[in-house]
Formats: structure tokens, C-alpha cells, sequence
């Protein structure tokens, strides 16, 4: 399903192209694949187009659809290949890089008049493609290099099926309203500012607590697992990464910092295990010290291009929920346990449904990694047996490896029915024998140690914006900044409010009052809009009866309740960190 599903949507592309060089005859071709959720394409117009001209364009194709035009493959020699192409640059560059890369034949695909670079595969012919949508025009630099032409770049999505195309669409429509950079701004979480540096994001006091709390919830099961903070700086020396191996594959993602008093090269940290390991290296360990377990909450650093920061999603500064556990190979299995037992703990509290990506090294560019061949295969045997051993649902990721491990990703999937890689697990064989970490075994001999890498939620600050948008800005109560507000309907009521709002704060309960001058309806729409759990309004009769009279956000009315019976259902929620 999901392979047709992509060659369909390969396929598409595909037409889209052939119905625009038929409605514009001198635009040159850039590259067209499937992707997650539908396809694009890449184009140099002669002249700008717009969104407006995407039913024009999705006319054609339709026209184009129904004729059933076949799919035809054909493999010719490079030299053939330019003939072809001759008028188009994008693709004479493609095709000189392919030479240069020692191939002597490509092949390409012909759809009625259009012809394209394609290795395939592709469906048998136009008529087997489904129901599908134009949906954008977005700017795409040829390549993605910022140093080339700036292309024009149709997003469409194709499916099988209406009903799927339709739910695909309320998805995009959903998630509109759900972006989770909207709904930061409406609840004051965080900003960003031109003078800090783009992608460095500024949390507001109720964004900080989120953020806080967010960490703290996985500092608590950590704690219970023996898993003790460590705290690291947040530059480090050259060398270090010179031996972990970052100097040489991960560079161009890392900040230079330099010193205005030495010619030392330095870095922000983009990753903690580097660090982490100085710290087991600091002294002599002993099997019987194993195992030894870190977190680290400390902030990290990449340098991510402009174009492809996002809101709290794709950011230059976060923190994230890093552990680095050392022990001995006899002890992976336990250990890989505990960490996947924490990560079902979290996924469930946040009603996410998941699976595993085990993400290996592609076979096709052993130059990426580091190590040797037999180790990787044993590394990636063992962590595909855990997920066996523990029948956990996965599927293969080939090249998703880092350079030193491969990797247990968890997609997790929210209410909008949208992937996100959150949790990571990995088995370390080669990071230890770059730094030579050893212990002493039950034989008075030296070992080499194994080092786990795992951060279930990730970064703290990404993890924020994905809830966000999967509960619509109405976080959990023990998530909310402010779990209760008091509204006084007139000021002769302002002393009953401030009473309770006192016992909240004594009960160590997010309570905020609004003794505004505005109506009561006005208040109350205020306190929907912050997405605020509760809200108690008290007047006249509440005073009378020592009651409060609540509400639940979206409107829900619970009515007359004595202060005592309230504290125990919004303690109950937080206690079960309970959606309401």
C-alpha cells in the first residue's frame, strides 16, 4: 500500500510537469519526487505564477489523467541523455554529475509528449493515477543551495481514494488553526526578536513553566530509574570532537566560538555525549560500578540554515532530555528495557500512538560512518532483536543511522494523525573505543565499555510545540501555565475571589483572578481564549453558599461546588495528568 501509494504519487509529479511545459513551453525542469505526504516539483517559469494558476494547471492534468497515457521507461547513454535535454539546464547539470560519478547510461521516462530524468518506478500508465490536489507554490532553491537559483516549487498530494484525498485535506486545514507558532503567540509562551538571532527562541515566564514542567516530568521517571543530572558547559574545546569524530562529520552544523585571549578553537555543543564521556573518563571504574547512568538538560546548539527554522520545531538553541548510560554488554538488554519501558510511560501519558524506525547505515556510503563493518552489523542486529524480543511494531530506515550507531527513533502520531520522530535509542560500540573508556572486569582485567545513547522526548522546546498543536493549545491542567481562574462577576465580590484564590496558591495550584472592569461574559470569553482549565466565577449566591461555580474550557458547565469537592477533582486531574 504505502509503496504503490508512493510511485503513484512519483507519478504525478510527473504529470504536473507535462501539463505545465504544455501550458509553458519555456519553463526548464528541476526535480520532481514523492515525499511524505504527497509530491512537488521544481521550476524555472519564465514568468511568476501564483496559487492562482494551480486550477489551470490541475485542469490540464486531469485531461492529461484521462487519456491513459502509458508510463514508458527507457535507458540511453549520458550523451544521448544532453541531446535530449539540450534545452534544459537543470537537467544537463544533473546528467554531467551523473558522468563525472562514472555512469554511462540513465534512464528516462516518457509520458505522452513529456519526457523526464527519472530512475522510477512509475505506475503503468496516467489513468491508474487516483484523486489528487494542487495545494501550494513555494520558493525552493535548485539543489537546496542558497548559493543557486531560487525555483519556483508546486506542492501537490495525491491518494488512492476521495474520501482520503478529503481527510487529508481537513488535516491540512486543522493544522492551520492548530500551528502551534499561532497559538504560542496567542498564549504568550514565547517570541523571537531580530537582535537575539533567528531561530533562538525567548520563553516568556508561562512558556518557561511549560518547558519546565515538561522536563520535570521526565526528570521524575528518570529519578526513579537511578538516572542522576549532570550539568556540562555549554562550548567545548576542538579536540574533543576531534576524537569523538563531530570535527570531521557533523561540522558545518556546529557555531565556532572564538577567544579573544588564546588562538583555541572552540564550539557550542550541538550534542552532550562528548562531555558525558569526560565524565566517566574522570577516574578508574570497576564492573562493579557499571552501570553508571547521566542526564543532561543542558542547552545545545546547532547551526541550522535560515530557511528551515520553524517556530520551535527547527530552532538553533534547544535543550533535550540526553542520557548516556555506560555498562558493561551482559547489561544492554536490561538497560534498553528500562529506556523503552519510560518511553511507553510518556507516550501514553501524552496520547501518543507510535512505532519504531530502526534506522541502519546505507550500505551504498560506508564513507559516512565510522568503524568497522562487523560491529555495525552487530549493532544493528542487537537493537533489531530488542524490538523483536519485545514484539515492538517497526519498520527499517536505511541511511537514518549517525555516523557512529544506528538508531531505535520512535514516530510517534498525534491526534491530527501527523508523524513525529521524538524518542532515540542507540547502541554505542565505537564512541568508547575512540575514547578508549574502559573498566576493570570481574577478572582484574581491562574491558571496554558500551554506551547507550537515549532522549525519549527530545528536545524540550520541539516537544512543546508538537503538544500544542496535538491538544489545540489546551494543554492538560498539570501542563497549563494557569490551571484556575477566579472571576469576581462585581467588585463587592473581589474579597470572596481573593480569599480562594489564596487557598489555590496555599495547595500549590496555577491560579490567576481577573478583577478586570468588564463584563462577566467578557472575562470568561478572555479565559477561553488562554485556554485556561477552569473557571469559577463568584458572586452573590457563591459568597452566600461558599461555593464556586464552575466552568470547563469549551464551555462546559459543572455548576454550584463547595471549594473542598473542586480541590479534589483538579488534583485528581493533575495527579493523573488528566486532559479535560
Amino acid at each position: 500500500m504505502e509503496k504503490n501509494l508512493k510511485t503513484m504519487r512519483h507519478s504525478c509529479s510527473h504529470l504536473l510537469a507535462a501539463a505545465v511545459l504544455k501550458l509553458y513551453p519555456k519553463t526548464k525542469l528541476g526535480i520532481g519526487p514523492a515525499i511524505g505526504n504527497g509530491f512537488y516539483y521544481d521550476f524555472d517559469f519564465a514568468k511568476p505564477i501564483t496559487e492562482g494558476d494551480l486550477q489551470k494547471i490541475s485542469d490540464l492534468m486531469e485531461k492529461l489523467a484521462k487519456k491513459k497515457l502509458a508510463f514508458e521507461k527507457k535507458e540511453v547513454s549520458i550523451q544521448e541523455a544532453k541531446k535530449i535535454f539540450k534545452d534544459q539546464p537543470y537537467k544537463l547539470e544533473l546528467l554531467t554529475g551523473l558522468g563525472k560519478q562514472g555512469e554511462k547510461k540513465v534512464t528516462l521516462y516518457q509520458t505522452g509528449e513529456f519526457i523526464d530524468l527519472c530512475q522510477g518506478p512509475h505506475l503503468k500508465n496516467s489513468g491508474k493515477i487516483g484523486v489528487f490536489k494542487l495545494l501550494s507554490v513555494a520558493g525552493a532553491y535548485w539543489q537546496g543551495s542558497e548559493q543557486n537559483k531560487m525555483l519556483t516549487r508546486i506542492y501537490g498530494t495525491c491518494f488512492e481514494a476521495k474520501n482520503e484525498l478529503e481527510k487529508y485535506l481537513w488535516q491540512i486545514e486543522e493544522s492551520k488553526k492548530r500551528d502551534h507558532r499561532k497559538i504560542g503567540k496567542e498564549l504568550d509562551l514565547w517570541t523571537f526578536s531580530e537582535n537575539v538571532g533567528a531561530g533562538l527562541p525567548l520563553f516568556t515566564q508561562k512558556g518557561a513553566l511549560v518547558r519546565k514542567l515538561i522536563n520535570e516530568f521526565i526528570e521524575d521517571l528518570q529519578s526513579k530509574q537511578g538516572i542522576a543530572q549532570v550539568w556540562t558547559p555549554q562550548i567545548t574545546k576542538a579536540e574533543l570532537f576531534k576524537i569523538s569524530g563531530h570535527y570531521d562529520k557533523y561540522q558545518e552544523n556546529m557555531f565556532r566560538v572564538k577567544s579573544n585571549y588564546s588562538n583555541e578553537e572552540f564550539f557550542l555543543k550541538p550534542m552532550n555525549c562528548p562531555q558525558h564521556i569526560q565524565i566517566y573518563a574522570s577516574k578508574p571504574r570497576s564492573y562493579k560500578d557499571l552501570p553508571i547512568r547521566m542526564s543532561d538538560f543542558a542547552m545545545l546548539y546547532r547551526d541550522e540554515k535560515p530557511g528551515e527554522l520553524s517556530g520551535l520545531t527547527r530552532v538553533r538553541s534547544f535543550s533535550q532530555d540526553d542520557c548516556h548510560i555506560f555498562c558493561r554488554e551482559d547489561q544492554i538488554l536490561e538497560e534498553m528495557d528500562k529506556a523503552l519501558d519510560m518511553t511507553q510511560k510518556i507516550m501514553d501519558t501524552y496520547g501518543f500512538s507510535y512505532q519504531y524506525r530502526l534506522s541502519i547505515r546505507d550500505p551504498k556510503h560506508p564513507e559516512k560512518y565510522l568503524g568497522e563493518e562487523k560491529i555495525w552489523a552487530k549493532a544493528e542486529k542487537l537493537s533489531e532483536d530488542i524490538l523483536k524480543r519485545r514484539k515492538i511494531k517497526y519498520f527499517l530506515g536505511i541511511g537514518e543511522a549517525t555516523f557512529y550507531a544506528p538508531k531505535l527513533d520512535l514516530i510517534a502520531r498525534d491526534s491530527l494523525g501527523r508523524d513525529w520522530q521524538l524518542s532515540t535509542l542507540q547502541i554505542d560500540f565505537f564512541m568508547p573505543g575512540r575514547f578508549n573508556l574502559e573498566y576493570t572486569d570481574s577478572k582484574g582485567q581491562p574491558a571496554r565499555v558500551v554506551m547507550l545513547h537515549r532522549a525519549i522526548a527530545g528536545s524540550s522546546e520541539r516537544l512543546m510545540a508538537i503538544l500544542l498543536e496535538h491538544y489545540a493549545g489546551s494543554l492538560p491542567v498539570w501542563l497549563s501555565p494557569v490551571q484556575v481562574i477566579i472571576i469576581p462577576i462585581t467588585d463587592k465580590h473581589t474579597a470572596y475571589a481573593s480569599q480562594i484564590t489564596n487557598q489555590f496558591c496555599e495547595e500549590n495550584i496555577r491560579v490567576e483572578q481577573n478583577g478586570r472592569q468588564e463584563t462577566t461574559s467578557a472575562k470568561i470569553r478572555d479565559a477561553e481564549i488562554q485556554k485556561i482549565p477552569y473557571i469559577l466565577v463568584v458572586g452573590d449566591k457563591e459568597i452566600e453558599n461558599r461555593t464556586v461555580n464552575v466552568r470547563v474550557r469549551g464551555e462546559q458547565v459543572l455548576g454550584a461546588m463547595t471549594l473542598g469537592k473542586f480541590m479534589e477533582l483538579i488534583k485528581e486531574d493533575i495527579a493523573k495528568k488528566r486532559q479535560v
